[in-house]
């Protein structure tokens, strides 16, 4: 059974309450008697795990792609004096 968070309009008071799915919301307060009952909506905390997310949706070294590795090897070649390439490729088509 889902438990519902209420708090009153009138007089603030926030209380929990289980209710089955097919209940009518509360409307009436048992704190100072009036209909300012209103159910607080608050966010869900979503975990994603495992393979088969997005790489921004669960930072692991799984979800990197090869990119990486490849952009620390052009570094590596650029300060060793090389060109890598896709500067090869620039020059070759005259970019």
């Amino acid at each position: 059974m889902p438990v519902y968070t209420y708090r009153c309009g009138t007089c603030g008071m926030q209380f929990d309450r289980p209710q089955k799915f097919s209940d009518q919301p509360l409307t009436r307060c048992p704190e100072c008697g009036k209909k300012s009952l209103h159910k607080v909506y608050t966010p869900v905390g979503i975990v994603f795990k495992g393979s088969g997310f997005y790489a921004t949706d669960h930072h692991s070294p799984s979800g990197q792609s090869n990119k990486t590795a490849e952009e620390k090897a052009e570094k590596k070649e650029k300060s060793d004096g090389k060109e890598t390439a896709s500067e090869k490729k620039k020059s070759e088509t005259g970019e």
